[in-house]
């Protein structure tokens, strides 16, 4: 069996030779006339998989490592037999670093009191539940929507769109990119928020209808979005009035990689019916040195510092804003960055804060 996969795919090309012939090519390289009679596909989100790539091929397995599948045609893989599996989770402890890291800086940028504010979550979700768990831990309020996990679990921890709107502080999307999402963040969705209210997108770039958001950025009190419609073609107009701007890069570390190449690598061996248990793939080693910080400070300004060590997401923000027209090249080039869970913190750090976080504690 012949396998094409991204070759920015990290951790399986060493793991895959058991199962055919492996072909490393540049995502942007995987075109309709390369595929041959490969059977097995590995991309990430930028290989759209629809007719156009997969007519008349003789691909029979789509493994994504990544939480969406908005990249690939279901309906055309269910048609024709396709097997998808995609990492749905993988990353989740990356984007919500990624979400508490925006909060504290903007927090300290705007000398605001995360605790005295309530925090709605759009999307509860894999992410979303690890970036309320997050927000607990700070002391935030949190407000969750969710209809389909309402519909199953009943009202009693959700909050409806409409009261979530008009109560939020600060709303964060966790929401997958689908018919019936896309745009979800247009004209009324602003119009109904809160004046002052912060937006932080982490999701998908369309979710959010960039012609309203221009229109109503002026009552927006912050602004920090990771996704772009037109990605890598953004608009930078948008970018000019983001307060934290990066390329599509949150849940961009390398524990969530190893675990998005696990999953894969269980789905195809579950796909070529190997008898054999899958390898784990190790993970990457904890940071040897603990985080160290200056003395002073409250505890937010603490835990500012403390995230802020292990993402300076201000400098991938500078690099950006420096060179928009590079945005892929940025992207690719992003040097993966650990979970909190790698890293260990003194004791006198706001230590339960950190711990709820997922840092360990020196000395437990």
């Amino acid at each position: 069996m012949n396998i094409i996969i991204d070759n920015r795919i990290p951790f399986l090309d060493k793991f895959l030779c058991k199962y055919g012939n492996i072909y490393q090519i540049e995502g942007k390289n995987i075109t309709a006339g390369i595929l041959g009679r490969a059977e097995a596909l590995l991309v990430r989100t930028r290989t759209i998989c629809d007719t156009k790539l997969l007519k008349n091929s003789y691909i029979k397995f789509i493994g994504a490592p990544a939480i969406g599948t908005d990249h690939i045609d279901l309906e055309y893989c269910c048609r024709h037999g396709i097997t998808v599996a995609n990492a749905p989770g993988s990353n989740a402890p990356a984007v919500m670093q990624y979400v508490i890291t925006a909060l504290l800086s903007l927090a300290m940028k705007k000398k605001t009191d995360l605790s005295k504010l309530t925090l709605g979550i759009i999307g509860v979700g894999n992410v979303g539940k690890q970036v309320a768990n997050a927000a607990k831990a700070l002391n935030m309020n949190v407000l969750l929507n969710d209809p389909p996990r309402e519909a199953r679990e009943g009202s009693h921890s959700f909050t409806t769109l409409d009261v979530l709107l008009r109560q939020s502080d600060i709303i964060t999307l966790h929401i997958p990119l689908q018919t019936d999402t896309y745009g979800f963040a247009g004209h009324a969705f602003f119009r109904a928020c809160k004046e002052g209210v912060w937006l932080i997108n982490t999701s998908r770039g369309e979710v959010v209808d960039e012609d309203a958001l221009m229109q109503y950025r002026f009552k927006l009190g912050a602004l920090a979005l990771d996704v772009w419609r037109n990605e890598p073609q953004i608009n930078t107009k948008l970018l000019d009035v983001t307060d934290i701007a990066t390329p599509h890069i949150a849940g961009y570390s390398l524990q969530g990689k190893r675990n998005a190449s696990q999953m894969i690598l269980q789905a195809l061996a579950k796909w070529c019916n190997d008898p054999e248990p899958v390898p784990e793939i190790p993970y990457p080693e904890p940071v040897a040195s603990p985080v160290i910080i200056s003395e002073g400070g409250n505890v937010q300004e603490k835990l500012c510092a403390v995230v802020q060590k292990t993402f300076p997401v201000l400098e991938i923000d500078a690099q950006l804003r420096r060179q928009p027209a590079h945005f892929e090249t940025i992207r690719n080039n992003y040097p993966l960055r650990n979970d909190f869970t790698a890293y260990t913190v003194p004791g006198d750090y706001a230590g339960k804060s950190l711990q709820a976080l997922g840092f360990n504690i020196a000395g437990e």
